[in-house]
């Protein structure tokens, strides 16, 4: 990047006027249009996805770059979240949509205003959209306009799973825009700062959040009727679209974390059924490591019962023959954000954490 790029973000109920420009359109099939996470491509005109975390790398050159998105809107009210990074973490940009379909106008003008084409800006630009809220409904990648699309960088070789609830998914941990309490319940998301997609950037490696709040093990809160074990094969993890291919992501590692919704089990029903998801993941990660985490919110209480769930878990596993497991305790609590759950803050603490071990544990 040899100049600063600059964002703004024009939210409409369609497309924005592309002005004077030399703008062309590149279908979000593009083969120089970067995709990370679980996304279905059964239209690949209108790639979609759920999950907290998925991202979209764009590469381009040329004076702006506008990126169409579709929103589904659950309920004709509920609107997705997203956040916008320019160059390496130069300006971060967290917005919610408006519409059913939004464009997300980044300018190269240096200049934070609509309309006008302004002097072309030096060198190439990468942006990266992140879906910052988990699946309360899907988006899809409509296309681009810009004037020069060129090839993303190439994503790290390293891989990283996350599975989880509302901790991996960074529910409650941004209260920039609104208060804790106000608003929708998930207007404080960011995937982007939670503590798995943190862990992975400090490493070097691409990402999966496969999180739902609320979901437990066995037992998930909220009056919520799925446990992660019915739904960590799908796509949409709320509901019941599409099967992922496991094929298309082999992680190098996988954290489960795990338990907070549960709480404190009959230990055996509760380990029974660990070692059974341990196992099916095995299933789709044959080579994978497997670290099995406490939770960063737990009580002390729950931390020392998840403690020992997860040691128990651990010989059992091993028991049988497979050695690629762990486990991770974290060292305390974190509840500075909405609802007990960590803030940014906190997650930066906990991937401080996380990242310690896995570093000696792959060696990375």
């Amino acid at each position: 990047m040899k100049k600063t790029l600059w964002l703004l973000m024009c939210l409409t109920a369609g497309l924005a006027a592309m002005g004077q420009g030399r703008a062309n359109w590149f279908a979000a099939d593009d083969p120089r249009i970067q995709y990370m996470g679980r996304i279905d491509f059964s239209n690949p005109k209108l790639p979609r996805f759920w999950d907290p975390g998925v991202v979209v790398r764009i590469h381009f050159r040329g004076n702006q770059c506008r990126i169409v998105v579709h929103d589904q809107v659950p309920y004709d009210k509920d609107h997705n979240y997203v956040v916008v990074v320019v160059g390496d973490n130069a300006a971060v940009y967290r917005m919610k949509l408006k519409g059913h379909s939004d464009t997300l106008t980044v300018w190269g003008n240096g200049k934070m205003k609509s309309g006008g084409e302004g002097p072309d800006a030096e060198g190439d630009h990468v942006v990266t959209v992140c879906k910052a809220t988990e699946g309360i409904g899907w988006l899809e990648l409509a296309g681009v306009y810009t004037e020069t699309l060129l090839a993303a960088p190439p994503l790290p070789d390293r891989k990283i799973e996350c599975i989880g609830n509302s901790i991996t998914c960074g529910f409650g941990n941004d209260m920039t825009g609104i208060p804790c309490g106000k608003g929708e319940w998930y207007d404080q998301h960011n995937a982007w700062m939670s503590y798995g997609a943190l862990t992975a950037r400090a490493l070097n490696a691409q990402w999966h959040l496969t999180a739902v709040s609320g979901i437990g093990l066995i037992h998930s809160c909220c009056k919520m009727s799925i446990t992660m074990p019915e739904v960590y094969d799908r796509m949409d993890s709320r509901g019941s679209q599409g099967n992922w291919d496991f094929a298309r992501y082999q992680p190098d590692v996988v954290t489960v974390c795990l338990g907070q919704n549960d709480g404190i089990q009959d230990s055996a029903t509760f380990c029974g059924a660990y070692v059974k998801f341990i196992q099916r993941l095995r299933e789709v990660y044959p080579k994978t490591q497997i670290v099995l985490l406490t939770s960063p919110m737990g009580d002390a209480q729950l931390t020392a019962a998840l403690h020992r769930y997860i040691v128990g878990v651990i010989t059992a596993i091993r028991g049988s023959g497979d050695a690629a497991i762990s486990g991770f305790t974290f060292s305390k609590q974190w509840t500075h954000g909405c609802a007990a759950h960590p803030d940014i803050g906190d997650d930066l603490e906990i991937s401080q954490e996380l990242t310690g071990y896995l570093k000696k544990l792959m060696g990375w």
